[in-house]
Order: C-alpha cells, then structure tokens, then sequence
C-alpha cells in the first residue's frame, strides 16, 4: 500500500472498555517518498503513486475531522476506482463501520485488508477486535496469536486484549482460561506497566475469590501510578471488604487528596462514617457528592439510611424511594424500605418490598437477611406458618449471622413454643461466639442486647414449666 507521509495516520477508534483497544492503521513503511537526502541541483524523481491511493490523505482529513458522510463519500469513489484493492480505503472503512455499531461489516472490510497485505500486524489486530466485539472470543485469540507471531516486538495490545478476551471464556464457565488470562495480562505489564492491565489482573483474582493478591495487583499498580483516584479507591474498597477499616480509610483519603470530588471515593469514605455512626459527617460528603452525581442510586441510598439512623423516618423512605426509581432491581434499595417500613409499623408494606428483594436475591447466601425481616413482617401480620418457613430458610442460607437465630427465639417464645425458643437461643450463642472468633472486633447492638437481657431469664423459667409439666404428666 502506497501513502503520502504528509500526514499522520488516522488515529484509532475510541475504546470500548472492557474490551481490547482499536489499533493503529496499518503500516506505513512501505511509503514511496524517500527521506534520503538529495544532493542540490540535481533532479529528483516524482514519487509512483498509484492513481487510486492519491487521495488517501483526503480521506484521511475528513476521518479525524469525523465528517463520516464525506469521508465515505471519498471512500466509495476510491473504491470503484480500485475495484475494490485499495488497502487504506477499507481500513478506514472497517473503523467507520465500527463506530455506527456496523460490527459485522467491520471484520468483513479488515479481512480484505488482511487479503491485500496478509503480513500487516495492525489489519490482523483490527480483525481480533472486530471478532472480539462480535463475542466470537476464541476465535479473536487466535488471531492475536497469529499477530504476535508476526509482530518483531513485544505489543501490549497484543497481550492484554488476550487476556480479557480469556477473562470473557472463563465468565462463561470455563475455569481453565483463568491461569491463560494471568499469564497474558502479566505478560502485556511486562511489556509496557498499563494500569487498565492491572486493574484487569486483580479482577480475574477477583473472581477467583483471591482478594489479597488483588490487593496485591492494586498496590503494585499505584507504585507506578500513584497519583490515580481511582485505584486508590478500590484499593480501598477492597480493604473495606475484609474488615480493614483503617487501611481503607487511608486510602480513600489518598484518592480524595488528589480529587476532592472523587464521587466514588466520597461515597466509600461516607459510608464507613455512617457505620461508625456519626451521621451528620456522613451526610455532609453525601452533599459533596451529590453535587457531581444527583441520580446515584447508591448515594440516596446511603443518605436515606443516614436519616433513618437519626430517626427521621419520612425524611428515610423519601430518599430511599428516589434511590429505587433510579435503580428499581437493586434489591439492598428495597431491604433498606422494608426495614424501615418495619420499623414504622407499615407492615404490608413492608412485606411488599422485602418479598421483590427476596426475589431479586433469589437463592444466594446474602438472600438470608431479607428472608428473617419478611419473617418479622409476616409475624406482624399474623401469618405464623409463612413466617416459621421465612425463619427457616434465612437459617439455612445463612450459617454465621446469630441475628437471625435470635429473632427466631423471640418469635417461637412469643408463639408459645418454649422448647423452638431454647433450641435457637442455644444457637445464636455459638453463632455469636463462632463470629466473634472470626471478627474478634465484632460486638452486639444495643437492640440486641437488650433483647438477650429480656428473653434469657424468660426463657430459663419457660424451660423449668416445661420440665416440670413432663413429671407431672410422667
């Protein structure tokens, strides 16, 4: 292919994350104008550009200006022109195909680009992209493959886009792509230290449950991007999901040193105020944050619950219902209306919300919590059997919460069933004493505490009735 190097090459197509990066044009080192110097006075040659490749630079100006309907006009023109053999015209063709979601037409032009020049790297990646887009993953590795056969040099592109397109594979259940997209993501880091390779690295240990080499991954990747909010934020957060309060707090301080209205960081930072309980701290970030990001379902969210904690209980289900108009299937926004619908007295309507967050859940360990508050609804409503099953299941689902045995011993006690009552009190001092081994800076709420202080003594008189009325019956 012959081009004018008068001007530089198209630039490629915006990224489509997760997905690879679009690559550069094809090469252009087979250009006719020679760089060589001419000695003065002497005549020089004019360059043999074929006819159909003279207005590649038109083309060119009317891609990076994004004026599409003229550039394909030119396009089309060069193309009957060539009958079809023009290499640079379809190239340029397959990326403004991609852009108008034209996926299928895309890989179709970069396969006639790889037909004229079946050696040029960047038609190969382009392919590999096109096939990715489609979901044809294995079929986008193994024109990677092949691009790196035919690569002199290590690409980055090449590496990471191999790894994500085995991150997909292994999403799909198949578990043995996992260790293929390690060794290419660490292979593109060693080629050029990318932080979207390492945020992608820490994802698939992520997903194999690995969260101290994720760990790990985040903090090598802020050695060498250390002013970046973003990993300073999941960094944190990942802190915050294994119990390391004080980490995770250093963190997003980091990430809010450098962006101060770092909306994410805002949010995670307000949220581990909120639990420590100083609610208005926690609502003075939200107000920070609300003014980047209004319609955040997860910061009504967490405003709601911050006036749920003071007590303003209308001010609470307000926000928590602009939260589920943003996000209607996210089932914590509506776990959140049933308890405070509960906590209201509203008892069918707290029935409604916690019975679309059950479902939403489905059959997971975290579905454990809504299934004991539909429970207490149900109890409120005088529906003893339906709440019986509800206490059963959230058992079943959860095996460490002791919250939930000791509701339960509430219920049976109040029901009359002494014996169901003693056998879950039983239950939640094992929980209690199994969870403050794991967490050893776990501790009781007030709530439940005094529940424990009024329902051990009743029950220790309700188990001596019942032995007593055996005897008599024996």
């Amino acid at each position: 292919m012959q081009t004018s190097d008068q001007h530089p090459p198209p630039p490629p197509p915006p990224s489509h994350p997760p997905g690879p990066d679009s690559a550069p044009e094809p090469n252009r080192s087979n250009s006719v104008l020679s760089s060589s110097a001419v000695p003065f006075g002497s005549q020089r040659k004019a360059p043999d550009i074929a006819p159909f490749e003279r207005r590649n630079w038109l083309i060119h100006q009317y891609y990076v200006k994004k004026d599409f309907e003229s550039c394909k006009a030119v396009i089309k023109a060069r193309l009957e022109e060539s009958s079809g053999l023009c290499e640079y015209a379809l190239y340029v063709q397959g990326l403004i195909s991609r852009l108008e979601g034209k996926i299928q037409e895309s890989l179709e032009m970069f396969q006639t680009c790889c037909f004229l020049s079946p050696n040029n790297v960047n038609n190969l990646k382009q392919v590999a992209r096109s096939l990715f887009l489609l979901g044809r993953h294995k079929a986008a590795i193994d024109i990677y493959e092949e691009a790196a056969k035919l690569c002199p040099e290590k690409d980055w592109g090449i590496y990471h886009n191999q790894g994500i397109c085995h991150i997909y594979l292994a999403s799909q259940g198949n578990k043995a792509n996992y260790e293929a997209a390690k060794q290419c993501l660490k292979q593109a880091i060693s080629c050029s230290k990318h932080e979207f390779s390492f945020v992608m690295l820490a994802k698939v240990y992520l997903m194999e449950g690995s969260f101290e080499l994720a760990i790990e991954t985040y903090k090598r990747a802020i050695e060498y991007f250390p002013d970046n909010p973003d990993l300073l934020t999941t960094l944190g957060l990942l802190y915050l999901q294994i119990g390391d309060f004080q980490k995770a707090f250093e963190n997003l301080g980091s990430a809010l040193a450098f962006d101060p209205v770092h909306s994410k960081a805002i949010l995670a930072a307000g949220s581990i105020i909120q639990s420590h309980g100083d609610f208005e701290v926690a609502l003075t970030k939200y107000r920070i944050s609300a003014l980047k990001t209004k319609e955040s379902a997860p910061l009504w969210n967490n405003i709601g619950m911050c006036f749920f904690g003071k007590k303003k209980y209308v001010a609470a289900i307000s926000c928590l219902k602009r939260a589920n108009y943003l996000a209607p299937f996210d089932w914590k926004v509506l776990y959140n209306l049933g308890l405070v619908h509960l906590s209201t007295n509203q008892y069918a309507s707290s029935f409604n919300y916690l019975s679309a967050a059950v479902s939403i859940v489905g059959g997971q360990p975290k579905c454990a919590m809504p299934l004991m508050l539909l429970a207490m609804a149900l109890s409120n409503l005088e529906d003893k059997d339906n709440a019986i099953k509800c206490y059963q299941s959230a058992i079943s689902f959860n095996d460490d919460e002791p919250l939930i045995p000791l509701n339960y011993a509430a219920f049976s006690y109040s029901t009359g069933d002494t014996a169901k009552a003693h056998e879950m009190l039983q239950m939640f001092q094992k929980k209690l004493t199994l969870k403050k081994e794991k967490q050893p800076q776990y501790q009781m709420s007030a709530d439940m505490e005094s529940l424990l202080k009024r329902l051990e003594p009743a029950l220790h008189m309700g188990e001596a009735a019942v032995v007593s009325k055996r005897s008599r019956d024996k």
